[in-house]
């Protein structure tokens, strides 16, 4: 469902899916009123704050987009409109509906936002937050992966990389466990279905650096070199023919 109506000098575009959240307003993009209403589970903080909330039986992820590195020191949050299915909300929404309807592993999307004021704009997404999971890297923190999980992160890489979906930072934040081990991938901000297999193997790059740079920043870290292997031998045995074609 998508509404759009003025707000003064600014125009406000909401979509939603009334399966997770039926009613939508500006305040729900607003963590101060989860906070209200006493619904805000959580935070974290990393270029920006998210937020976690609870509805509906539900819990949700709150995101503001923000830029990263110089420009985003001047315009923080906003970003040049050209169009509302040209804004991150909306390309990023879009994508993870493809990729829901793919059975891939990666959230749902929930609410997207976008207000235009002038020629710039700003934007919020809320996607359905994956229950009991944690990110790689905190796990990595405490304590090893056995050899299962790191070939399980392969056969996602290579699951999502058969499907030509181009994950822009698939590092190893992004990638998330749940209780059952299971593995998904997060933010898909400036992420694509993208043609070719020229790519993929600088995907799998820009997670090994990840690695290897964690490791080296944190005193206890629970990654050895060889379970970089074991990510190779899931994500060929998912897909060989990708694999042959990368080497």
């Amino acid at each position: 469902m998508t509404s759009a109506q003025p707000t003064g000098t600014k125009y406000e575009t909401i979509w939603f899916d009334p399966v997770y959240l039926p009613e939508v307003s500006s305040s729900t993009f607003d963590a101060s009123y989860w906070r209200e209403k006493q619904a805000l589970i959580g935070s974290s903080v990393g270029r920006g704050t998210t937020y976690f909330f609870k509805e509906h039986q539900h819990e949700f992820v709150l995101r503001h987009y923000l830029r990263g590195g110089l420009v985003g020191k001047i315009l923080n949050d906003q970003y040049l409109f050209t169009g509302i299915a040209n804004t991150r909300a909306w390309q990023e929404k879009a994508l993870l509906s493809h990729i829901r309807k793919l059975g891939l592993p990666a959230p749902t999307p929930a609410a997207a936002r976008v207000t235009k004021h002038w020629g710039y704009y700003r934007a919020d997404l809320i996607t359905v937050k994956i229950p009991n999971a944690q990110d790689v890297h905190h796990h990595l923190l405490k304590h090893t992966l056995s050899n299962e999980v790191w070939t399980s992160i392969g056969k996602t890489i290579a699951q999502f990389h058969q499907h030509q979906i181009y994950h822009h930072d698939l590092n190893i934040h992004n990638i998330m466990l749940d209780k059952d081990n299971k593995v998904w991938l997060i933010d898909f901000d400036k992420c694509t279905v993208k043609p070719g297999d020229h790519w993929k193997q600088d995907n799998l790059d820009r997670l090994h650096r990840s690695l290897q740079k964690e490791s080296a920043m944190n005193v206890k870290y629970f990654f050895e070199e060889h379970a970089w292997n074991y990510i190779i031998e899931g994500y060929k045995a998912s897909n060989s023919k990708i694999f042959t074609s990368l080497n």
